[in-house]
């Protein structure tokens, strides 16, 4: 019996530990971004261009230094070359603050002082946009790497995957991707909708 139980806590940590690391390449799955005034921009809309989405936390300091010292420098330099830097913010207000998320992504943007879009999202749809569960345990900042036909290219595993927070590498991975074939049709601006309530 003891093992039996055994085995079934392997086999939840192995299910878990593979939802993390979803399968790349693979269709990236439509994705609404809702930015804190808020308009709606969808991630279809930005095919053509690579783009770099960083789910973060809005109190961790690595994704802080990544927003701050590796995304803005890489938008900077190669996003007039068809790239594109998006934020989420994931974590949700402190319970009893009066803060919204909707502010905490403008708050995040302004004291980073970002040159791209820093967007929120529920927590469902960000999990099951990167492929992971509720129970997954997710290291920040998660990164996913999609190409110019949409497609995942890159994407943080279960331990974080330092590598994709590394300025070096990620510019190196972005250049590469800009110099594959591009879809027939020209890019697209992106498509913003009227905000729901």
């Amino acid at each position: 019996m003891k093992s039996l139980a055994t085995s079934a806590a392997f086999l939840a940590l192995g299910v878990s530990a593979w939802a993390s690391s979803a399968p790349v390449p693979r269709a990236a799955k439509e994705f609404d971004f809702v930015e804190p005034n808020g308009k709606h921009t969808l991630l279809s809309s930005y095919k053509g261009k690579v783009v770099v989405i960083q789910f973060l936390l809005t109190t961790c300091p690595h994704c802080q230094a990544m927003s701050r010292d590796v995304l803005t420098k890489l938008q900077t330099e190669l996003g007039p070359k068809g790239f594109q830097a998006l934020g989420v913010v994931y974590n949700d207000p402190d319970p009893g603050s009066r803060v919204t998320k909707p502010e905490m992504a403008q708050n995040y943007f302004a004291e980073f002082r970002l040159n791209f879009p820093i967007a929120y999202a529920s927590r469902e749809t960000i999990l099951s946009f990167i492929g992971a569960s509720v129970m997954d345990r997710l290291m920040f900042p998660h990164v996913v790497v999609v190409d110019k036909k949409g497609q995942i290219r890159a994407q943080s595993d279960i331990s974080g995957t330092a590598q994709l927070q590394n300025l070096d590498y990620l510019k190196n991975l972005i250049t590469d991707l800009q110099k594959e074939g591009a879809s027939s049709a020209a890019p697209k601006k992106p498509v913003t909708t009227a905000a729901t309530k």
